[in-house]
């Protein structure tokens, strides 16, 4: 069994940082992709950023040059930094692992950011 738990999510005035990170743990092997994916009120989920094992990353056009996904391999986590927060980014955040074995979800972290 593969399990994801997150952290970090909460409440933050426009313009604030947060940082979420996901641990995941179980049986994980070989190539993978960590990310994270959020899905706001009356909305699909979308991609936010994902990262594979190696470093290489994938953004959201929406949080380019605000948000930084990154990886400690050793203990299977990931991270996302957010910087520069607005209204539009409040939504619950997911942390996702894709591996060979399939695709595995956290409970998700609600992100809330006020005007």
């Amino acid at each position: 069994q593969v399990q994801l738990v997150e952290s970090g999510g909460g409440l933050v005035q426009a313009g604030g940082s947060l940082r979420l990170s996901c641990a995941a743990s179980g049986r994980i092997f070989g190539i993978n992709v960590m990310g994270w994916y959020r899905q706001a009120p009356g909305k699909q989920r979308e991609l936010v950023a994902v990262s594979t094992r190696g470093g290489i990353t994938n953004y959201a056009d929406s949080v380019k040059g605000r948000f930084t996904i990154s990886r400690d391999n050793a203990k299977n986590t990931v991270y996302l930094q957010m910087n520069s927060l607005t209204p539009e980014d409040t939504a619950v955040y997911y942390c996702n692992l894709n591996i060979m074995s399939g695709m595995y979800w956290g409970q998700g972290t609600q992100v809330t950011v006020s005007s």
